[in-house]
């Protein structure tokens, strides 16, 4: 409740504008049957046709003036509950952009996606409810229960009889509705995680013939949907409904009280059309009433969602200044140990060195920790244990936008934006045309892109859907060259690229990029071979370390890759 209102405070005197304008509205409705009354009973009778003219006339100036102040409201009420949940909406997507991937994990990427459509999209819904009736219902309500007593006190004990059931229905079935929407919402998380899966490895889904259990195990998530739906809804539903019987039994008596009175004389009838008119103002109003709860429920369910999100503190080291390093070296690792799950370690006592312009090559089998250096090297992960320094400084005294902007980047299943090809290697950043040409023709991409009819301004689809694998690597490779960064980050860049473009690749970067401190990948060898230094890893750890030729001799996990692949095959 208090992020609304901290995203509602600007917006206030629009608000308390439109309220007032909706209140004034609102009144007018409630002279309606008056006037009603007063025409039948007092000049219908005296056959004064000037007079019912007249008053008639009021009647529809009123209804009009009634309805151009609800619409006025209703599209203020709109752009205020649009303007709050867009600032929402764009807080709660920076929020998540610069979330760690320690918290996005915790979160969850499927739940994230939830919270910023369909949570977002209920906290606009009811925003807009609360404004549209928040005001007009209450009065509605409570200004038609007024005029009853006004024109008739009987008639009106009789409807105020049944009120406290009424209210007692809305707050009983309204205050379990937060936690069972919690609950959907949840529901709905698990869902899109499915769906999103299934989508992003569809191939994988179809070359293993797997249609079949994805499409159970979506059916099991979207079951479980249904029924925590049902739930809700057979909770929820029960207050209309209940408020119709009521309102029914309600009129019922009513209408046998009024007969009644007008029968002995106690009463007119114009006075008995005036009271059903308001009894049905009432009642639209009760319901709308017992709407905005349902719509409440569902807003705040959302909005909780959205707060543990926009609420998350994460631990920063801006405070803390780590020791220095060592800045003879551009890159070091210093015994550096880290686990995903703070369990067991995912890499353990990791430590090399590089000096400026150096390559270090990183081999090693599936799980073996490869990816995590990257991680950790670019702060996705803060490190459990040791330090990494860049040029002599801690990376953890180095704000994270500025250490990312030190680094080229290919990372393993890196992704292609729906856009040109232009657009997706610059991304955002002022670089020349000259230096673009030049990435392009380094990652080996010239050929092929230069190739194609619209050339650097051909239209990729999401993840580069239409190129190939090896063309999506080379413009992956021409994104991380083209800025000319002081260091190289290469997961796997180069695993679909034939041997000889791998080759030519290799020879440009050697020639091109002699300053630039690169890390290297790779599954294999040929591609880290001329590395100054190349670490194997085995399960977290270090198994050896040394160039080439040194682990050939010294290293039979190396010597083993090495002879498999003598005739160009690839590791496993």
């Amino acid at each position: 409740m208090e992020m609304l209102k901290k995203y509602a405070k600007p917006f206030f005197l629009s608000m308390f504008i439109g309220l007032l304008i909706k209140a004034v509205g609102s009144l007018v409705e409630l002279f309606l049957p008056f006037i009603l009354s007063m025409i039948i009973d007092e000049l219908v009778p005296k056959n004064d046709i000037n007079q019912v003219l007249v008053w008639g006339g009021v009647m529809v100036l009123c209804s009009l003036a009634a309805w151009g102040l609800n619409v006025y409201a209703n599209r203020k009420a709109s752009k205020v509950a649009r303007d709050i949940t867009e600032n929402i909406r764009h807080d709660l997507f920076s929020k998540t952009m610069y979330l760690s991937c320690t918290k996005t994990d915790e979160v969850t990427i499927p739940s994230l996606e939830s919270r910023l459509t369909s949570d977002t999209y209920n906290v606009h819904r009811m925003l807009g409810m609360i404004q549209r009736m928040g005001v007009r219902a209450p009065i509605l309500t409570f200004g038609g229960i007024f005029m009853t007593f006004i024109l008739e006190p009987t008639l009106a004990l009789v409807f105020l009889a049944i009120l406290p059931i009424i209210t007692w229905v809305i707050y009983e079935k309204s205050t379990r509705g937060v936690p069972l929407f919690n609950m959907v919402q949840k529901a709905n998380d698990r869902m899109v995680q499915v769906v999103r899966e299934n989508i992003q490895g569809i191939r994988v889904i179809k070359a293993l013939s797997k249609e079949k259990t994805e499409k159970n195990r979506y059916f099991d998530s979207n079951d479980k949907l249904r029924n925590q739906e049902k739930h809700a809804n057979i909770k929820m539903a029960m207050i209309n409904p209940s408020m119709t019987l009521l309102l029914n039994v309600g009129l019922t008596l009513v209408i046998l009280v009024g007969a009644y009175r007008v029968n002995q004389g106690l009463s007119e009838t114009g006075k008995i059309i005036a009271f059903m008119s308001y009894f049905t103002i009432i009642s639209n109003a009760l319901i709308a009433i017992s709407n905005i709860f349902v719509m409440t429920s569902k807003g705040l369910a959302s909005s909780n969602r959205i707060q543990e999100v926009l609420g998350i503190d994460e631990k920063s080291s801006k405070d803390i200044q780590y020791p220095e390093g060592n800045p003879e070296y551009d890159l070091e690792f210093r015994n550096v140990s880290f686990s995903y799950l703070k369990v067991k370690d995912n890499i353990k006592n990791i430590s090399f060195k590089l000096r400026k312009g150096e390559t270090l090559g990183i081999l090693g089998a599936t799980g073996s920790g490869k990816t995590t250096i990257m991680q950790l090297l670019l702060r996705f992960y803060e490190i459990d244990e040791g330090a990494i320094y860049i040029k002599g400084k801690d990376i953890r005294n180095i704000p994270k936008h500025e250490l990312r902007s030190m680094f080229g980047i290919v990372m393993q299943n890196d992704f292609l934006f729906s856009d040109t090809i232009k657009e997706n290697i610059t991304f955002g950043r002022d670089i020349e045309d000259d230096d673009l040409g030049a990435a392009v023709v380094d990652a080996q991409a010239s050929e092929f892109i230069y190739g194609l009819e619209e050339k650097l301004d051909h239209h990729l689809t999401s993840k580069g859907t239409n190129v190939s694998g090896g063309q999506r690597q080379r413009i992956l490779l021409s994104r991380a060259f083209a800025s000319h960064p002081e260091f190289m980050l290469l997961d796997d860049s180069s695993s679909a690229l034939d041997y000889g473009t791998d080759a030519k690749l290799r020879k440009a970067i050697q020639d091109k990029y002699q300053d630039t401190t690169m890390v290297i990948i790779a599954q294999r060898i040929s591609s880290i071979k001329s590395a100054d230094q190349i670490i194997v890893l085995d399960q977290g750890e270090i198994s050896a370390m040394g160039t080439h030729e040194e682990l050939v001799s010294t290293s039979d996990i190396y010597a083993s890759i090495s002879d498999s692949q003598m005739g160009g095959a690839l590791v496993d």
